[in-house]
Order: structure tokens, then C-alpha cells, then sequence
């Protein structure tokens, strides 16, 4: 079960979150996400066994998933899963879908700086033994998956070494991702940016199609919608993507990591090792 590369067929969009409501833009505050307690999810409840299509959840044995009482839910686009400076009470699981965790300066000012699906989770803060949320947590492109109390979730971790073990490889493995980001923003071209973020939003749908605008993609990234226009184009006329009003296909995915110019891979290449199928 590795994270990359998707070899899944295009299918259909999935509902997202793209737009003013939900990340209105680079240089602009998020807003409007729907708090945890706004909004119930659809099909919440607790569960006897485990199938879960989670790569952290899929190599756990029943009992120690039996241990986190995990209840599957519905995961709305906007959802706020974490909001900054707020106590975590809720640790998700996605099992599909895409949720941005989305640093903010508090002066008009955010950028995503990593990005979760199926391969990973929310709560490390509470994995970490803190007990509030650096940044929003946001679902972008909305899915589905399975989520414990924080206090659960603390008593799995305190009773299994192993367990404990466990999440704290996915936690080593994000902050690499969080580092790569880091280092592309700093030092990659817009081109190169949006070609990793491609990349990695396509391992996390598994799907060649992501329902994409220029103006979320501008906020992803934290550049100009037109910045992104003419990024896009430039990896369209190489034919690595095609682009369409409100979705990106990629054609390409070997020319478009050949196109990321080493900004993407460290930390997939870290999860496939330590996370084997």
C-alpha cells in the first residue's frame, strides 16, 4: 500500500471546497470553515470491526484498533477538523478526501503548509502531548473516514507502546512533509511548486482528475491567481496536465515530477519506507 504513485482510473469529482468560502485566497485570512460543532456528520457512529481503507489504520491489528473506539463519519467540505489555539477533541482518520492544515500569520495572512488524506491523520498535537492546535485544520475536497475523542485516543497511546510507536512514524513522516514545503516555497519556482502540490494532492484523491480552481490553487500555494494561470499553462503546453474549468487532469505524472525538480518525493519516499505495504 504505498502513497504514490496513484494508478487509479479518473473518476468523478468529488465534492471540494475550493473557493472564497473556504480558502478565499493567498494574502486573505480562511474563512468561513464550519466549526466541528456546526456542522454533525452524516453516518457518524461507532463501530465493532475495522476495514479501513486508512494506510495507518490498514497494518494495525483489531485489537489495538478495537482500543482507539473509532466511529466513522462523514467529512464535509469546510469542515474545520482542528481549529488554531483551540483544544483538540477529535482525531481523524481520512479515508478519502483531502483536508489542508493551513498556517495563518493573524495579520491577513495564510498559506497551506501540509496536506492529509488516506495515508495519514489530524491530532498530532494531542500524539505529541499537547493539547490545542497550532494551525486550522480545513477539508478542501471532501471525503469520508473514522475519528476518536482525543481522550481515547491519549489511553490507546499511553496502554500500547506499539501503538505509540506507530503514529509517531506518520508524525516523523509529516514533519518531512512540512519541511519539503518549507524548502520548496522558499527555494522552488511557482512551476515546480504547483507540480508537487499536483503530485501529492493526486496521491491523496487517487485519482487523475482533482477539481481544482486557479484561485484555490493560488491560496495552496500563497501566490497570485495569476502566477498560477501561467504556471498552468506552462505545464499544459508541455502536455504534463490538462486543465478545465474547475479540474486538472494530469496526463504526465512522470514528466510532472520530472517538472517538480526534486520538490517532491523525500517524504513520500519516507512513508513508503516505513509504512510498506
Amino acid at each position: 500500500m504505498r502513497l504514490s504513485p496513484s494508478t487509479h482510473e479518473p473518476g468523478a469529482h468529488p465534492r471540494v471546497a475550493w473557493g472564497s468560502s473556504a480558502f478565499p485566497g493567498a494574502g486573505r485570512r480562511w474563512e468561513r470553515a464550519l466549526p466541528p460543532a456546526a456542522e454533525e456528520e452524516q453516518l457518524s457512529h461507532p463501530i465493532q470491526t475495522v476495514r479501513s481503507r486508512n494506510k495507518l489504520l490498514a497494518s494495525l491489528p483489531e485489537a489495538e484498533l478495537a482500543a482507539l473506539s473509532l466511529e466513522r463519519v462523514e467529512l464535509a467540505p469546510r469542515k474545520a477538523l482542528e481549529q488554531r489555539r483551540r483544544n483538540v477533541e477529535q482525531v481523524y482518520f481520512p479515508e478519502s478526501g483531502i483536508a489542508s492544515v493551513v498556517a495563518d500569520s493573524g495579520a491577513a495572512r495564510s498559506i497551506e503548509v501540509g496536506m492529509v488524506g488516506r495515508d495519514g491523520m489530524t491530532g498530532l498535537s494531542v500524539l505529541l502531548g499537547a493539547d490545542r492546535a497550532p494551525h486550522d485544520v480545513i477539508m478542501q475536497i471532501a471525503g469520508a473516514g473514522l475519528r476518536t475523542s482525543a481522550a481515547a485516543f491519549r489511553d490507546a497511546c499511553a496502554a500500547s507502546a506499539r501503538l505509540m510507536q506507530h503514529f509517531l512514524r506518520y508524525a516523523h513522516v509529516f514533519t518531512l512533509q512540512v519541511e519539503q514545503t518549507a524548502l520548496a516555497n522558499g527555494r522552488s519556482k511557482i512551476e515546480e511548486r504547483l507540480a508537487r502540490w499536483l503530485l501529492m494532492a493526486c496521491d491523496r484523491v487517487e485519482s487523475d482528475i482533482l477539481p481544482l480552481t486557479h484561485e484555490s490553487l493560488g491560496a495552496m500555494l500563497g501566490v497570485r491567481r495569476s502566477g498560477v494561470t501561467v504556471a498552468l499553462n506552462a505545464l499544459e503546453k508541455s502536455g504534463l496536465i490538462d486543465v478545465r474549468r474547475g479540474a486538472v487532469t494530469i496526463r504526465d505524472r512522470d514528466g510532472l515530477r520530472a517538472n517538480a525538480n526534486g520538490a517532491y518525493g523525500a517524504a513520500e519516499a519516507e512513508f513508503d519506507r516505513l509504512f510498506p505495504d
